[in-house]
């Protein structure tokens, strides 16, 4: 019977605590126990010392993919290293994205916004031409095009490291021949047949990310029996397809998709248990930003008024190891992170 191990009882220092605790994906963070759940839906928290003399073999190489580190990104001649938490800025470059929607008035302004958010601090800039909010419609991947390609060539030609945030493999080879160096694919290569041949052809690093439903219809009634079991299978058969297409899974991150086909309670949910995705191997992107379960626990503030629940969401995720945090507000996230890291670096320096 298959058993999942997620990560818990996070401390602050390793010194002292020998064999008593491991270091999460080669992080700065360290876990002492271990919550283990298992196939029948039976959990059980045990320690991590002497942990390893309960293994067999499929749990052996899950515990192996939770405490290795992860290799950095490369995209073209930029290098993003994920011993840490990076921030990814997001620019909206459509008329009607949930949160910032129309904000540029056309493609300079666009690629203004994301060089600002790259000065900032942020690692990397996700380029987006179609909105995914719920109850959006499709666009037609020439209209997307025209809207993300001059964005992406301004960025990529300045340097900026750019990622494409798109469902189509059109959209796809347009942005990587412009510069963009990473595809997010909020649909896991489920929406268009091309686009996983497209991203392994160009050797290109992808993300994952998990939804239940399409844009339209995805907030109807989201339904699951254990959210975080559920969501952990999809995307571990999502990373197995990728593979079987010829994507290396070293080029591979996961995205739990919150908010995609998911109440808030489910998204509360996989947000307190997201240290469980480490065991897939693969570097954990976290996008909560300005969305709406942050209004539904903050009297429906709308979304401009969002930021402090942001902040929240973005330092859990840190704390439990996402080496991607994809916001809107970057400066804002940045400083919250270089306090956060501050800490983590001060826990982290041998007392003398």
């Amino acid at each position: 019977m298959k058993i999942l191990l997620r990560p818990t009882g996070f401390v602050d220092s390793p010194f002292g605590h020998n064999g008593k605790v491991a270091r999460l994906a080669g992080g700065l963070n360290w876990f002492a126990s271990v919550e283990l759940i298992h196939g029948d839906g039976a959990r059980e928290l045990v320690a991590v010392d002497g942990i390893e003399a309960r293994f067999d073999d499929a749990m052996a190489a899950v515990w192996g993919r939770i405490i290795a580190p992860r290799a950095q990104l490369t995209l073209g001649a930029r290098t993003i290293r994920l011993d840490q938490p990076q921030v990814m800025g997001i620019v909206n470059s459509t008329p009607d994205s949930f949160s910032d929607g129309g904000q540029f008035a056309d493609a300079r302004a666009a690629a203004e916004a994301g060089a600002s958010m790259a000065a900032a601090g942020a690692a990397l800039i996700d380029v987006g031409g179609e909105s995914t909010r719920p109850g959006a419609k499709d666009v037609w991947e020439g209209d997307e095009i025209e809207r993300i390609l001059p964005v992406v060539q301004q960025l990529a030609a300045g340097g900026t490291a750019v990622s494409i945030d798109t469902r189509k493999a059109a959209v796809i080879e347009a942005a990587l021949g412009a510069g963009a160096g990473l595809v997010n694919d909020v649909s896991a290569l489920t929406y268009d047949d091309r686009s996983a041949g497209v991203v392994a052809a160009a050797n290109v690093p992808i993300i994952l990310m998990h939804h239940q439903g399409d844009p339209q219809r995805m907030q109807d009634a989201p339904r699951y029996g254990d959210v975080l079991v559920e969501v952990y299978d999809w995307l571990e058969q999502r990373i197995a397809a990728a593979e079987t297409a010829g994507i290396a899974r070293a080029d591979i991150l996961v995205d739990p998709g919150i908010g995609f086909g998911k109440s808030v309670a489910h998204n509360l949910e996989l947000i307190n248990g997201l240290a469980l995705f480490h065991g897939l191997g693969c570097p954990i992107v976290f996008g909560a930003s300005r969305k709406r379960m942050i209004g539904a626990l903050s009297n429906e503030a709308p979304a401009d008024q969002r930021l402090a629940g942001s902040l929240a969401l973005a330092l859990k995720a840190a704390e439990q190891g996402a080496q991607l945090i994809r916001v809107h507000d970057v400066p804002e996230t940045v400083q919250a992170l270089k306090v956060w890291r501050g800490l983590r670096d001060q826990a982290l320096t041998p007392r003398v």
